[in-house]
């Protein structure tokens, strides 16, 4: 009988168990840097310290309506505990229209020189280094043309366009034997 008195779960609830497993996950984070701080300060050489050291969140409402956390920085979550890479991760949004895709990232510093980007049918990979280095490999939510891809770098906006590509509606006929 206690099934009857299960109550179903409200959006808000579900929002706020994200938020409560958002925060534990914070919490070890900022033991884990203290600790990594601590131990990259007495190995330092020269006066040089490692770092520096970004995290941070992006929350969004998914189409589907379910909320999604999105990393960027250089600190990552490996096997529940920090990884600290050389390689920042930037931002990065992807706007899907009708007849093409945008994958518009945030990578300040950069020189436009020193940007390289890579396309292929459902990925788009993103390499920088002025200094600051930047890695992101971005899956594309349908198949694009890779020879079609254009960038723009303007103000530490990249804007990569492409053109999806649009599948055969008709396809071929198959002969039964």
């Amino acid at each position: 009988m206690s099934w009857f008195r299960r109550r179903r779960r409200s959006f808000f609830d579900i929002i706020e168990d994200l938020f409560r497993e958002f925060e534990e996950d914070i919490r070890s984070l900022e033991e884990e840097l203290e600790r990594l701080t601590t131990r990259f300060q007495a190995e330092r050489e020269g006066g040089e310290i490692r770092g520096p050291y970004v995290y941070g969140v992006r929350i969004t409402i998914g189409p589907d309506g379910v909320p999604r956390v999105e990393e960027f920085g250089n600190v990552r979550m490996f096997r529940g505990k920090p990884e600290i890479r050389e390689e920042m991760e930037p931002m990065v949004d992807v706007i899907e229209r009708d007849d093409e895709i945008w994958v518009v990232a945030d990578i300040p510093g950069a020189s436009k020189d020193k940007i390289k980007v890579r396309a292929t049918e459902d990925k788009v990979l993103i390499k920088a280094e002025n200094g600051k280095k930047y890695y992101k490999e971005v899956s594309l939510p349908a198949k694009v043309d890779p020879k079609s891809a254009r960038a723009s770098y303007r103000n530490g906006v990249l804007e990569v366009k492409l053109k999806k590509i649009k599948p055969a509606e008709e396809g071929t006929e198959v002969k039964v034997e």
